[in-house]
């Protein structure tokens, strides 16, 4: 199944907050739940749900129950594809762009 696209204006809004940076990189390539991700961050458990929902909603961290606890890792897919969005919309003439093309 292939992931739908996001706006990169609005992928740019999702990560230019800096609790949602730190989460999206405590969350890279490990699966962590709230408390883990609060210890990490350092930001109340209250201000970590209400990120990990604005990530969950633009599908940057996928999501696993298991028991009481909800578990989130980063979704890299949706990371990379929204990078190269935001590469052809605003750099289509980069070299970056080039090799998109290149991978496609």
């Amino acid at each position: 199944m292939k992931a739908k696209s996001m706006d990169p204006v609005a992928f740019a809004k999702v990560l230019a907050d800096p609790t949602r940076q730190q989460i999206m990189q405590t969350c890279c390539c490990e699966w962590k739940n709230v408390n883990e991700i609060v210890k990490t961050v350092k930001v109340s458990q209250p201000t970590v749900s209400h990120h990990l929902a604005l990530l969950r909603e633009a599908e940057l961290v996928q999501v696993r129950e298991e028991g009481k606890n909800t578990y989130y890792t980063l979704n890299q897919e949706k990371v990379a594809m929204c990078c190269g969005q935001l590469i052809s919309t605003f750099a289509p003439e980069s070299k970056a762009a080039e090799q998109l093309e290149v991978l496609k």
